[in-house]
């Protein structure tokens, strides 16, 4: 099975900064897109930025020149760099990657679980 987990959440103050990691597991032919978006309870989830396998991205406004996203495509890996934190930011941040996999061999899009990111002021 195709697997995303992300890691590097957690509790930070106002201006200060945090590394989202995102890692693929699982039989992957290729891995056509990967992003983060974010989603507080109550709210539709929204996205964060985009990146193709290509270097293309597309950044949130609200994140633009603070949040910088970055591939690893030797292990499979996306993360997002976070500074400037504002309490605005606080949310659930979920990984999320279009992939083709399985037999056959098709384009499917996965989710990660999620990881809490807190901003106190």
């Amino acid at each position: 099975q195709v697997q995303l987990v992300e890691s590097g959440g957690g509790l930070v103050q106002a201006g200060g900064s945090l590394r989202l990691s995102c890692a693929v597991s699982g039989s992957i032919v290729s891995i056509e897109t990967m992003g983060w978006y974010r989603q507080v309870p109550g709210k539709q989830r929204e996205l964060v930025v985009e990146v193709t396998s290509g270097s293309k991205t597309n950044y949130a406004d609200s994140v633009k020149g603070r949040f910088t996203i970055s591939r690893d495509n030797a292990k499979n890996t996306v993360h997002l760099q976070m500074n400037s934190l504002k309490v605005e930011d606080t949310n659930v941040y979920y990984c999320k990657a279009r992939i083709r996999s399985g037999a056959p061999v098709r384009s499917y899009v996965y989710w990660g679980q999620g990881t809490q990111v807190t901003v106190s002021s």
